[in-house]
Formats: structure tokens, sequence, C-alpha cells
């Protein structure tokens, strides 16, 4: 089971819409994917038609049964989506309150990678939307990954979470003592625009080795597919923004290849 979390401190980057149009794509290949919405806000979970106010065994559950000291099970959390090979936790605006309320328990920073564990037999890939902020919910998606997709929106502005975005992956990895794989990804580009140009040259620049060489263009397919709550894989194949997040899925997926090369000849 590959296990990719899609992070950035700062919101309207594209999150969502990377984990929906990735979990579409690999649905529509026979994958088994599960969707985790680790967000408060819970944009995947509308998306696909849960309220995050209302909302009853969602990913907050798994939380709350460490200090409830209750059962609750990964399997009791899953939602299937309308469409084959697709499934999701949903959010619950009550994640917000997890630092605040249970942020001290022992074993807090765990609990969704053995939430996870509990289900790998039943998926090929997991992605999990995070919170654009630091804390429980962004330690367990980086302590439950095993690769770190940063979608970074093609404007100066959004330079500044990817670097607090890098300094909270220094942090985890020497706390965990592991190197996190990890993939920028630009996303919003309007190669009509001067700025956003000259913003992509600057990410180039400044992470050449660990940024993604194409980029995921401004698509207004996008928003339409959000609006009715398809995938935009499902919605037009032929799109755009469906065409970039193809290639870049090619990418990942022959990066995930390589790494298990690796750990063979290692392991000889």
């Amino acid at each position: 089971m590959n296990v990719w979390a899609i992070a950035n401190q700062k919101g309207g980057v594209g999150k969502t819409t990377t984990v929906v149009t990735l979990s579409g794509l690999l649905a529509a290949q026979g994958k088994r994917t599960l969707m985790v919405d680790l967000d408060p806000h819970g944009s995947l979970s509308a998306y696909f038609g849960h309220d995050p106010d209302t909302v009853s065994d969602s990913v907050y559950s798994l939380f709350q049964s460490i200090s409830s000291k209750t059962d609750v099970h990964a399997e009791q959390v899953i939602r299937q989506t309308p469409y084959d090979n697709l499934s999701m936790m949903p959010a619950s605006t009550a994640l917000a309150t997890l630092d605040r309320q249970l942020g001290t328990h022992e074993g807090m920073g765990l609990v969704l990678k053995k939430a996870l564990q509990s289900v790998e037999h039943q998926y090929d890939h997991v992605l999990i939307d995070c919170p654009p902020v630091l804390g429980v919910l962004m330690v367990n998606a980086l302590a439950a990954c095993e690769r770190l997709l940063i979608p970074v929106q093609t404007e100066f502005l959004a330079e500044k979470g990817l670097e607090r975005m890098m300094h909270t992956l220094s942090m985890i990895q020497k706390a965990s003592r592991e190197d996190m794989p990890y993939l920028i990804v630009p996303t919003l580009f309007d190669k009509r625009t001067k700025a956003a140009k000259e913003s992509l040259m600057v990410l180039r620049d400044s992470y050449n080795l660990n940024i993604w060489d194409s980029v995921i263009p401004v698509d207004t397919q996008i928003r339409e597919a959000s609006k009715k709550g398809i995938p935009l894989s499902h919605l037009n194949p032929k799109a755009r923004g469906v065409i970039a997040y193809s290639a870049l899925l090619t990418e990942l997926l022959q990066r995930n290849t390589m790494a298990s090369a690796d750990v063979a000849e290692v392991g000889r």
C-alpha cells in the first residue's frame, strides 16, 4: 500500500484538487484508492457530499477513541464514493480541537498510521489531504506517509508557505531520524502572466532537485468538477488539468518503482 500525504502550510494552493484528481486517476486504473481528509475545513469531505459539521464516524472518531478508550476501527470511518475503487475517510470540524483537547495524550502522533495499517490489504493507494497548519494532524500525516507532495501555487506569496512547510519537514525528519521523500508540485500556473513565470523560475532555482519538472495549469474545468462533486478525470478525461495530473501520477509511480527497487537491492 502506497501512502502519500499532500500538504502545504498555506491554503488555496490546490491540495484538495491534487488529492481528488490523482485519486480519481488511480481508481480509473483499477487501483483501490482511499482518500483521507485531515483538514478541519473538510473541503475533500464536502466535495463528495459529506458535511464536516454534521458527519458522524469521521477521522475525528479515531482520535477521540484514544481519550475515551473505546474501540473505533478504520472500517467504521471509511465511506464509499459513487465511483468504483474510490473510498474516503471524511473529516469533522471537531478536528480543529484536537491539539487543545488531546494533543498531550501518548501515542497521538501515530493514530492515523495505525488505522491505515489495519486496512493496508484493502487498498493499493492512500492519499491524505492535510490541514495548512502544523499540529497533531500534520504530524499524523507525515508519520503515516511514505512520500510527501507539496503543491505550491506559482505566485510569490505562496513561496512563504513553502518555506514554512520545508521547515516543518526538516523538524520532523530530525525527530524521526529518517528522510522523507518529497516532491514540490507547481500548481495554478498561468503561462499568460509574467508573475507566474517568474515565480516558477524562482522555485526551480531554489528547489531544483525536489521540484517536478512540469506544472499543473490553471483549468476552469477543475472548478466545474468541484461544483458537481465529480473527479475531473471522470468528468472530462481530456481536460488540461487531467493531462497534467496524469503526467504527475506517472512520475510518482515511477519514483515508487525506483524506491522499491532500491530497497530490494539493499536487502540482497
